[in-house]
């Protein structure tokens, strides 16, 4: 009787392992679909976009007493110049932007085919790429690209909360 119990028991575990590993949990079916296929890295770039370099720009009072301020943080001057009211501060791979007197209230700023140290990469989603997939998910756009050009352009739209995001292509 106890052998019995024992084979019994270890032909349960196995299953119920199996069962407990590969039971979707609500809301995970779509993970739990894409860990499980060879084509995991494909099913994964096909739902993040490619939004280049991050930084913050902010709208400072006195674009000095901002650079003092952030170079205590250890940040040092990437870009710009207090002549003409815009600096962009580095540290690693941590971008912020100084501006004085250029638009009211700050910015989240993506930079579409630019790492952190403003050289091209190779892949990026031009910004009337990124356009379009947000108008296709019902994203009210504030300014839009020119989706006839190719090149420099930009976007703006602003998040639930207000916060303004700009995508701002150079190349």
């Amino acid at each position: 009787m106890r052998k019995q119990a024992l084979l019994i028991l270890g032909l349960a575990i196995p299953f119920f392992f199996e069962f407990a590993f590969k039971t979707n949990l609500p809301g995970q079916s779509d993970q739990i679909e894409c860990l499980q296929s060879d084509n995991y890295s494909t099913l994964i770039n096909k739902k993040s976009m490619k939004t280049g370099a991050f930084s913050v720009s902010l709208n400072v009072k006195d674009i000095t007493v901002s650079k003092t301020f952030y170079e205590t943080l250890g940040f040092t001057v990437f870009a710009g110049s207090i002549e003409k009211k815009y600096l962009i501060m580095k540290n690693g791979n941590s971008l912020i932007g100084l501006f004085q007197g250029m638009f009211e209230g700050n910015i989240l700023t993506f930079n579409p085919g630019w790492d952190e140290n403003a050289n091209n990469v190779e892949e990026f989603d031009d910004v009337r790429e990124i356009q379009r997939h947000l108008k296709d998910s019902g994203i009210k756009l504030l300014s839009e690209a020119d989706e006839t050009t190719k090149g420099p352009a930009s976007i703006m739209l602003s998040d639930p909360d207000g916060n303004m995001i700009l995508f701002d292509q150079h190349r």
